[in-house]
């Protein structure tokens, strides 16, 4: 039988800044506020910020 984790996470969309409308997704607690990261968009093949916006259930 699997164990319950006690730590809350939910799955974030990450979309790109740039308008590209390149998205990534990950994991992140349900406690922190929301992610704004760096990351690689391949559309615009530069580096920029992505930040979360509203999942989808």
């Amino acid at each position: 039988m699997a164990v319950k984790s006690k730590t809350r996470v939910i799955v974030a969309r990450l979309l790109s800044t740039a308008g590209s409308g390149f998205m990534y997704t990950t994991r992140r607690l349900r406690v922190a506020e929301k992610l704004s990261l760096m990351k690689y968009d391949p559309v615009v093949k530069r580096h920029v910020l992505f930040k979360e916006v509203k999942g989808s259930k």
